[in-house]
């Protein structure tokens, strides 16, 4: 150990068997538009649309800014999923070859400008009430009702297929579709639908969080692994406190490991006892308030334990799923919460 530091390692084949797992599930025309936003989920933007380029079938995004550092890798497809608002912007996308959600009424006015240039896709607000044209209003943009253009909507539950605000988004979004051009593309289904709704798998799906393994599904698995090494460890008998606050007590003679990573790298302070880690195969415990800079954890049962061992926070053998339920938190904000200070290795791009 030269010089400790916490690490993330993206391995990009596990990506890429998580987006044929995805495939498995869906028909054989049915596209897939990877949604690399955020940075690709805290897996880097650029190098992931390099990585990924062979085995999707276009990019989607929210950023114009993210959307151009694609188009600089790649010449598949790429949508701008929020739209974009002003002339310059339009220049960009079409000068760019970029696609565009059209998602308000506010925005008809401008995108009607680039009608002859632009592919669109109109998204229809089907009950998740935050983005999307109602369909009181819209006979408004028939205009866009084109061959060419692509009709969408996102579904809010998909991840509880049992929640019957499903059966409305679903039924809205075929009134919708009644109302358009029926040889127009359809696209329904996020991460969750794709894998409790396949039948409504039309022309494309959007999976994200599934592509990163950061949700429940068999074959899915954790595409970065989250580690930092072990710096001291600390020999303490029973009733001794551990760490800020001095919130858990011993119940024995134990042995506690101090590794070198703590919420100024990414991981969240709020963690609780118990929040599972893995140490030279053996999985263990934090135990103990979560400082900036280090956690602790329970080794006492960890044979040969040293300083220098990794500790892995999370991992393709450990799920970020695991840590995120575990802390009520979702494993979208672990991904995208890793610190600058963090060291990156990429593997298999």
């Amino acid at each position: 150990m030269i010089e400790p530091n916490s690490e993330l390692i993206i391995d990009y084949e596990l990506i890429r068997n998580n987006i044929q797992v995805i495939r498995s599930n869906l028909h054989s025309n049915c596209k897939i538009m990877g949604i690399i936003k955020s940075n690709a989920y805290g897996h880097d933007l650029k190098k992931a649309s390099q990585a990924l380029d062979d085995v999707i079938d276009g990019y989607g995004v929210v950023r114009l800014g993210e959307a151009l550092k694609i188009r600089e890798v790649s010449s598949k497809p790429i949508l701008a999923m929020q739209g974009v608002y002003s002339s310059d912007a339009y220049d960009a996308l079409k000068k760019n070859n970029i696609w565009s959600v059209v998602h308000s009424i506010s925005q008809l006015p401008l995108a009607k400008q680039y009608q002859d240039d632009l592919l669109f896709w109109i998204k229809v607000n089907t009950g998740m009430n935050r983005l999307g044209i109602g369909l009181d209003e819209f006979d408004q943009c028939h205009w866009l009702f084109k061959d060419s253009n692509t009709l969408m909507t996102h579904l809010a539950c998909a991840d509880n297929p049992e929640d019957e605000l499903n059966n409305t988004q679903l039924k809205n979004f075929d009134d919708a579709w009644n109302q358009v051009a029926n040889s127009m593309q359809r696209s329904v289904l996020n991460s969750a639908g794709i894998f409790n709704f396949p039948d409504q798998a039309y022309d494309w799906v959007r999976p994200g969080i599934a592509m990163y393994g950061g949700i429940d599904f068999p074959g899915l698995k954790t595409a970065m692994t989250f580690r930092s090494q072990i710096i001291s460890i600390q020999s303490l008998d029973k009733d001794e406190r551990i760490g800020y606050g001095g919130r858990v007590k011993t119940k024995k003679p134990s042995k506690i490991a101090i590794v070198y990573c703590g919420y100024a790298d990414g991981f969240p302070q709020t963690a609780i006892d118990g929040t599972s880690v893995i140490v030279n195969s053996y999985q263990s415990q934090i135990i103990g308030r979560v400082s900036m800079d280090l956690i602790s954890i329970d080794v006492t049962e960890i044979p040969d334990c040293k300083i220098g061992d990794w500790c892995e926070l999370w991992s393709a053998d450990l799920s970020i799923l695991e840590n995120a339920k575990k802390n009520h938190l979702i494993s979208y904000e672990l991904m995208t919460k890793m610190s600058q200070r963090v060291k990156r290795q990429y593997l298999n791009i």
